[in-house]
């Protein structure tokens, strides 16, 4: 008789063991369920952040918080992923996402789940897909070209090799980056700048030496090169960004930014949602948010930059579009766009541009 009362306690402990244990389990999935709609995390740089750019999501989610980091190149971005920073959503440009998957840090997107994929043109999706995948979505993009202040030359340069015609020695200035600068190099010696070899790469060198009279200095932030454009000191700007020519017309200086022969060169960055992202679905509904027209259109208005969605392209203020030209397929069409590049490409483009600025 004790023995059967004790095996029944035993059973008894365990039914209210178990049921403690359910009761457990469903207070921990209902925390989880309220922490993922609570907060969508998001990789950023700074400026990219302006409620505008979301407002979609917003009305869709008015309980969510968007909690955004940044990051200040995308050398810092890529080290904060690989080290396991927790994030749903980030912003890199074109020239590292195949390092973002192979690297197994982003995850392959479902279009069915993109509204505005299909308005993306493929000469900017392109750039975002590997391995017959879809990675990154295409968001900003934007011109680096040659920028004149049209009253100080006698002559206007049509090529990148102008750059070194002995007329503006002294007041060129150039972008410090060694992989842009490869990139013009590549171009004036009509190479391909993503298939160089090392006799390339050595011949790109000493061209990039052979500008250095012309030179008046490297620039390394818009704002410097606007104050150097607009003080007369700079004649001709390489690699100069939209805002660039936005900034010097509002501030009423004479300046022209042209179409070089070669083609002007491109940047392109985008979102993706990490391989570690906690909140999926939210980060689909950012994805639809800041690709939306609305966005898009004030992406133009605010910032100059071209844009993937190209349903904006009416709605934006036709004198912006129409100066920067960004809604010419022409154009578009015939920019050496950055690409991915290795490790070892990258490298070698920095040490061949620390000699090249180590040269007399």
């Amino acid at each position: 008789m004790n023995n059967k009362l004790w095996k029944l306690m035993i059973v008894l402990v365990v039914i209210i063991a178990l049921v403690g244990c359910g009761g457990s389990s469903k207070t921990e999935t209902e925390s989880a369920a309220e922490v993922d709609n609570s907060t969508l995390n998001v990789f950023e740089w700074s400026g990219y952040e302006l409620p505008e750019f979301w407002s979609q999501f917003a009305e869709q989610h008015p309980d969510t918080n968007v909690d955004f980091s940044f990051f200040g190149e995308d050398a810092e971005a890529f080290a904060k992923l690989q080290t396991g920073f927790q994030t749903d959503v980030f912003h890199p440009c074109s020239s590292w996402w195949e390092l973002y998957v192979d690297n197994g840090l982003v995850q392959p997107l479902d279009l069915s789940r993109l509204e505005n994929f299909e308005n993306m043109p493929e000469s900017l999706t392109k750039y975002g897909e590997f391995n017959g995948q879809q990675y990154f979505i295409p968001w900003e993009w934007g011109y680096e070209s040659i920028l004149v202040r049209t009253d100080k030359v006698d002559e206007m340069p049509t090529s990148w090799a102008d750059l070194w015609n002995p007329a503006y020695a002294g007041h060129v200035a150039v972008y410090d980056s060694g992989e842009t600068q490869h990139v013009v190099g590549a171009m004036v010696l009509g190479l391909d700048p993503y298939a160089t070899t090392e006799a390339d790469n050595e011949a790109i060198v000493q061209k990039l030496i052979e500008l250095k009279p012309n030179l008046l200095t490297y620039w390394t932030d818009y704002t410097e090169i606007v104050q150097l454009v607009a003080a007369g000191d700079v004649w001709i700007a390489g690699n100069a960004w939209p805002d660039t020519l936005l900034l010097l017309r509002d501030e009423g200086v004479p300046v022209e930014y042209i179409t070089p022969k070669e083609g002007r060169m491109g940047y392109i960055c985008g979102f993706g949602i990490a391989a570690n992202a906690q909140h999926v679905d939210l980060a689909y509904d950012y994805l639809n948010a800041v690709s939306s027209v609305e966005a898009m259109t004030f992406l133009i208005d605010e910032y100059g930059y071209g844009v993937s969605n190209s349903l904006a392209l009416p709605e934006a203020d036709q004198e912006t579009v129409e100066l920067l030209q960004i809604a010419d397929p022409a154009i578009l069409n015939s920019t050496i766009f950055y690409e991915s590049v290795t490790p070892e490409q990258r490298e070698a483009f920095v040490s061949n541009w620390d000699r090249v600025k180590a040269a007399p």
